[in-house]
C-alpha cells in the first residue's frame, strides 16, 4: 500500500497539469469541445492521471485529438449531404463519456488493486490495461470508420441483409470506412505499447477486440437502436467500447495468459 503522501501526488499533479492544459484548449480560437465539455474533460483527465499516470492520460489525449481531426475528413462532404457531426464536431460531456467511460472503469479497477490488493495483482492489472487500450482502439475504430465511410464510401450497405443503404445510415457500413477504422484502431494500439500499457503481442488482440466491437455496434444499429428511444449514440459508444475492452481482456487471459 503506498503511503499517504505519495498516494495523493499523481492526483495534484494531474490537477495542475490537466488544468493547464484544458486552459490553453479554451483560449485556442478553434473549440474542440463545449464550455460544459471542457468540465467533464479535466475531471476525466485528472481521474486517468491519478489512476494511471502519464502513459494512461498521454494515450486519452492521443485518442482525442485523432478523433477529433478525423471528424473533420471530409466535413464539406458530410454537410452538404446533411450527416456532419452536430456542433462540427465539438465534444459535449455525452460524447466524453460515450467515448471514456469503459476505459475510466479500467483505469479506476487497475488504481484499486495497485493501493489495496497487496503485492501480486499483476496478472489483473495487465489485463486491466490491456482492457483500457482496447476501449480506446475500439472508439477509434468507430470513429474513423463513420467518419470516412460517410464521407468517401462508395457502397454502403447494413451489416445483417447486404442491403443498400445511404451513408450516414444507423448500421452501416463501407468497405473503406473499415479498412479506416482497422487503421485507426491500429494507431490506438500502437500508441498503447509505445507508453508502456501493453506488451506488444496485446497490439494484435486490441485490433481483433475493436473488429469484434465495432461489428456488434453495426448490428445493434442496424436492428434495434431506432426503436429503442433510450438507446442513443452515446449509450451504444458505451456498449461498443465496454464490448472491445472484455474482448481484449479474454482473449489476454485465456490465449496468452498474460505472461
Amino acid at each position: 500500500m503506498l503511503p499517504l503522501d505519495s498516494a495523493w501526488l499523481p492526483w495534484i499533479e494531474g490537477m495542475v497539469i490537466n488544468t493547464g492544459l484544458l486552459a490553453l484548449a479554451w483560449l485556442a480560437p478553434k473549440k474542440l469541445l463545449t464550455p460544459a465539455g471542457y468540465g467533464h474533460a479535466w475531471a476525466l483527465g485528472v481521474l486517468l492521471w491519478g489512476c494511471l499516470g502519464w502513459p494512461g492520460y498521454a494515450l486519452m489525449m492521443i485518442y482525442f485529438l485523432v478523433g477529433s481531426a478525423v471528424t473533420k475528413v471530409g466535413m464539406a462532404r458530410k454537410q452538404a449531404a446533411g450527416i456532419a457531426e452536430g456542433r462540427s464536431g465539438m465534444r459535449g460531456p455525452e460524447n466524453v463519456w460515450g467515448s471514456a467511460l469503459a476505459g475510466t472503469l479500467c483505469a479506476l479497477a487497475i488504481w484499486g488493486l495497485n493501493t489495496w490488493a497487496g503485492p501480486s495483482p499483476g496478472v489483473w492489472i495487465a489485463a486491466l490495461g490491456l482492457g483500457y487500450v482496447a476501449s480506446l482502439s475500439t472508439k477509434l475504430s468507430d470513429t474513423t470508420a463513420s467518419e470516412v465511410g460517410k464521407a468517401y464510401g462508395r457502397r454502403t450497405f447494413l451489416m445483417t441483409t447486404l442491403k443498400p443503404v445511404p451513408a450516414g445510415t444507423e448500421g452501416a457500413v463501407s468497405l473503406e470506412g473499415t479498412l479506416a477504422g482497422v487503421l485507426g484502431s491500429a494507431v490506438m494500439a500502437i500508441a498503447g505499447w509505445g507508453v508502456g500499457l501493453i506488451a506488444l503481442w496485446g497490439i494484435p488482440i486490441c485490433l481483433v477486440a475493436a473488429l469484434i466491437a465495432t461489428s456488434a455496434e453495426s448490428v445493434i444499429g442496424a436492428t434495434v437502436q431506432g426503436q429503442w428511444p433510450w438507446l442513443t449514440n452515446e449509450v451504444v459508444n458505451i456498449i461498443n467500447t465496454t464490448l472491445g475492452a472484455l474482448v481484449a481482456m479474454g482473449l489476454g487471459l485465456v490465449w496468452v495468459g498474460l505472461g
